[in-house]
């Protein structure tokens, strides 16, 4: 059994946020239903994209062990079809630009008005209220107006950097499952459904760290520091002999024990690195030097060796050939190896959550384009043709 079995979920989203969130509900156990225009959602087409097998990698991921329907829901047949499934639904998501929902007349208060259970999940770039609720968004854009982007990249550098992923869409859908998880409670409780919202602006935002409260209560703002953090010291990227690895120490302790790997206890007596606060001060240019010159002596699996058993945190960089090389990803389960009809094998993320009575996993490829149109509308041949011939489906 899988934690969120038996209950259906009707999917509007397209590209990342939305079905970041709609992915989490269906690797549980939930019956997804995306639903998609005839000619289908935008991340059918995107990176990596097989153009003679008509195959997105980056669909299969984000849209595996869900079913797949077609409805123009400008049409009033399709949206018919539509509200039927809402009848008998627990969950509707949808991140629509604002202002769609309400003209394509499947917004909260239309459904509600079908079944007044229904948990309805807005995701958005910003959100259903505010000065800029209107407005279209991508992860970049959230990025720049949230403060992430400023703060992101070396500070010799006047270019603000993007986050590489598409964090503020992954964070966002993240949210809205958690959203969705907290509305399913009250209703279980009040038997009420609700409208809940995130927004990648306000995800953005709120993943600032310390920066909100820094400005708050110094009046700084804050710069970037490129792989160093504001509050641990030594915390930074070293170069190696075959890389780069990372190190960070967050107590004395742990600062200690990183002196006695690299053979540099006398640094255990210098009174400028006696505290976190105190390396935070003093750490460039001599501390950060030091650090740089021993690393750079060593292999960065060696760096690990050593400082795994003295309990230095400490990592190498790897690329995405490493990573699919290394034994943990394996033993968590993590890259997952499918077999998609479509396409054949292909190996995608697995299931984060790890729960000891009701684990999620891959359990089903994404589907094709309207691959259940016929089996959940109930659909005859003929009235499926017809429907089809009006570009209701």
């Amino acid at each position: 059994m899988r934690a969120l079995e038996n209950l259906k979920v009707l999917d509007l989203t397209t590209t990342l946020n939305g079905p970041q969130c709609t992915m989490i509900l269906a690797d549980n156990g939930a019956d997804v239903i995306k639903i998609e225009t005839p000619d289908g959602e935008i991340g059918r087409y995107l990176t990596p994209y097989d153009e003679e097998k008509n195959f997105s990698g980056f669909f299969a991921n984000y849209n595996r062990n869900k079913k797949s329907v077609t409805l123009n829901l400008k049409n009033e047949k399709a949206r018919n079809l539509f509200y039927g499934l809402v009848k008998d639904a627990d969950i509707i998501v949808e991140n629509y630009k604002g202002g769609v929902t309400k003209r394509l007349k499947v917004d909260y208060e239309t459904v509600r008005e079908i079944n007044p259970k229904i948990i309805y999940a807005s995701g958005s770039g910003f959100g259903q209220y505010g000065p800029l609720k209107n407005r279209p968004a991508y992860d970049i854009v959230a990025q720049a107006l949230g403060g992430i982007l400023d703060l992101t990249g070396f500070k010799e550098s006047p270019m603000p950097v993007k986050v590489g992923p598409s964090v503020a869409d992954h964070v966002t859908g993240i949210y809205l499952a958690i959203a969705v998880l907290l509305a399913l409670h009250h209703r279980d409780v009040t038997g009420e459904g609700q409208h809940v919202e995130v927004c990648m602006l306000d995800t953005i935002m709120s993943i600032l760290e310390n920066a909100i409260p820094l400005y708050s209560m110094t009046g700084k703002v804050p710069g970037r520091n490129g792989n160093l953090d504001p509050t641990l010291s030594p915390f930074d990227v070293y170069p190696c002999k075959d890389g780069f690895v990372a190190l960070g120490t967050g107590t004395n302790k742990m600062f200690e024990n990183l002196c006695h790997v690299i053979g540099r206890d006398d640094l255990l007596k210098d009174p400028r690195y006696a505290t976190n606060n105190l390396r935070l001060a003093n750490y460039e240019p001599e501390l950060k030097q030091i650090l740089t010159e021993w690393c750079s002596g060593h292999g960065k699996m060696e760096i690990e060796e050593m400082m795994a058993p003295a309990n230095v945190p400490c990592g190498a960089v790897l690329d995405i050939k490493d990573i699919f090389e290394h034994p943990h990803y394996r033993a968590r389960n993590m890259l997952v190896e499918t077999i998609h009809p479509d396409y054949g094998p292909l190996t995608i993320q697995g299931n984060v959550v790890k729960m000891s009575a009701t684990p999620g996993s891959v359990f089903k490829p994404s589907p094709s384009l309207g691959q259940q149109t016929k089996e959940i509308f109930h659909l005859t041949d003929e009235e499926y043709k017809a429907l089809k011939e009006e570009g209701a489906i």
